[in-house]
């Protein structure tokens, strides 16, 4: 009987990671979860998965996961994941995300990785005013917060161990994702808030004007992603996104159609490192990767909310 591949998931008990470690599943590979449980939860990674509680900064007990199931490939998701919290603790946020990458990095040369997917942000990558929208990937980053700085700084230690170690690797730059499993309870993620506070029929508060644009990205489209990545865009960078832009004021409309929500949102102050605009140009990814979003932004609202309402 053929041996499974093994595949280290970090931060695999969150959002994205334990959707993406349900594709692994069914694709007959062997997830192996590492998450310190800080954000993410321990109900939703599959009781087929291995799973250990470990935290991406302490490299001793990591290496222990390395060394016990030498993994084929890495994805790695686990980070700081708040920009406002960034900006308050910048230096928690490089422990986190710069420290806990370079740890990873590491363990995957050490133990003959054949590649390494890193979870980066389209995001908050290309600064507050770049010349062009939706942004294509050959635009100069210019990140403002913490976070920001940090996943750029993962890619360029990518590039580095790509360079010199040999390690083969793929980024993926996020739009703002959304989907089943996301947090409703923390900073990330307007439409988890949004849609927890609806279905139990709470004043929802936008921040600032509600024109903040984002480009919002269904969790399964972002799995997909990752999946293609497995074997092709060796050494290159990609958004995954959808080209289209969408600020708060339409998400709250779209979802208030969704849940027969009946009342007006409250405008409260601005958070402090949001962007104003941010909208991703998808076409390298399509050309290189073969993808792009299956899931129109109504189809993608109607699965979370149904989850949301199961789940609430």
């Amino acid at each position: 009987m053929a041996q499974k591949t093994k595949v280290i998931v970090t931060g695999g008990a969150g959002f994205i990671g334990s959707n993406l470690v349900d594709a692994l599943l069914e694709r007959g590979m062997t997830p192996i979860v590492v998450d310190d449980l800080s954000t993410g939860e321990r109900k939703n990674v599959d009781q087929s998965a291995v799973m250990y509680r470990q935290d991406i900064r302490d490299i001793v007990g990591l290496e222990e996961i390395f060394k016990a199931y030498r993994p084929t490939y890495v994805f790695h998701l686990a980070a700081q994941i708040s920009v406002s919290r960034s900006v308050r603790e910048p230096v928690y946020d490089e422990e986190v995300n710069i420290k806990g990458i370079l740890n990873v990095l590491e363990l995957s040369v050490k133990y003959g990785v054949k590649k390494f997917i890193f979870s980066s942000s389209g995001g908050v990558m290309y600064g507050e005013n770049p010349e062009v929208f939706p942004t294509p990937e050959t635009t100069c980053p210019d990140p403002v917060s913490p976070y920001g700085i940090a996943k750029l700084s993962g890619e360029k230690y990518l590039n580095f161990y790509g360079k010199e170690k040999g390690l083969r690797y793929t980024v993926l730059r996020y739009g703002n994702v959304y989907g089943p499993r996301q947090s409703p309870d923390g900073e990330a993620g307007v439409i988890a808030i949004f849609a927890k506070k609806m279905l139990k029929g709470a004043p929802v508060t936008i921040n600032g004007d509600g024109e903040y644009i984002r480009d919002y990205i269904y969790v399964r489209d972002v799995v997909e992603a990752n999946l293609l990545a497995l074997e092709k865009g060796d050494g290159e960078i990609f958004n995954i996104g959808t080209g289209i832009g969408k600020s708060v004021n339409d998400v709250f409309n779209a979802l208030r159609e969704h849940i027969s929500y009946d009342s007006d949102p409250i405008y409260g102050p601005p958070r402090p490192g949001d962007l104003r605009k941010s909208v991703l140009d998808i076409s390298h990814a399509q050309k290189i990767l073969g993808w792009k979003p299956v899931y129109s932004f109504e189809n993608g609202l109607g699965e979370t909310v149904d989850f949301f309402r199961k789940n609430v």
